[in-house]
């Protein structure tokens, strides 16, 4: 994109990120300022989810009543941290995020931080899993101004494991390496990312509600989060 280009889309997700509405609905506005400034990367985006739905991608990942498997992953401070020293505190969110340089999980994780607090008043906690590099995930984190560990995938193992990593494919891989540096923010050259699903799990391990969907554009709903983590306690 040129130079005013760029600068519009950085203010549509401005103006994204100020917008008074349900997450969703401030994601489509992300969206479509993609579509309006890049239709052939739009184009490119639909034609990845349609490959990952027709393959199922996301499917055979972990559903509610499954039991959420174990993780112990560095944070953003280098400190490991398991699932079992989250969950000993209180019921969790945790939500799977592509990277520092996605708007989309950008908006996802502002979302999540303006109900941080009443999150903790229900006894709960939010954790963000990505697979960077630990400088990048912590200027994630500073940036959107979370008070919630940002948990280190490197190599997307855990996501892997939960079937939840998907290969962006050859064409996407020619595209988003026209601007963004994928291998050096991940530290590898596999372009493989996580889909952006959510879970929300009660003490005991048993995951209550989850939000998978392949297409990176949609997420659970803040609201939504809310009243699963009330299921939840």
């Amino acid at each position: 994109m040129a130079a005013d280009q760029a600068m519009t889309f950085e203010q549509s997700v401005q103006a994204a990120i100020e917008l008074d509405a349900p997450l969703n609905e401030r994601l489509a506005v992300v969206a479509a300022a993609v579509r309006r400034l890049n239709s052939e990367f739009a184009d490119a985006v639909d034609r990845l989810v349609e490959r990952l739905e027709k393959q199922g991608a996301g499917a055979a990942a972990p559903k509610s009543g499954d039991v959420m498997p174990p993780f112990l992953l560095p944070d953003d401070d280098g400190r490991l941290v398991s699932l079992a020293e989250i969950l000993a505190k209180g019921p969790a969110v945790i939500t799977f995020q592509r990277g520092h340089w996605c708007p989309y999980c950008r908006l996802n994780a502002i979302g999540i931080v303006e109900v941080q607090r009443e999150i903790a008043e229900l006894g709960g906690q939010a954790i963000a899993i990505m697979p960077e590099r630990r400088r990048f995930a912590k200027a994630m984190k500073a940036s959107v101004g979370a008070q919630f560990p940002f948990l280190i995938d490197m190599d997307n193992g855990y996501a892997l494991s939960l079937n939840l990593a998907i290969w962006v494919g050859a064409e996407m891989e020619r595209l988003m390496g026209l601007g963004l540096d994928i291998p050096n923010y991940q530290g590898n050259s596999s372009w493989f990312m996580p889909i952006p699903a959510t879970f929300v799990v009660r003490t005991d391990g048993i995951i209550t509600d989850r939000f998978v969907d392949p297409d990176y554009r949609r997420r659970m709903d803040i609201n939504d989060l809310i009243a699963a983590l009330r299921r939840a306690r």
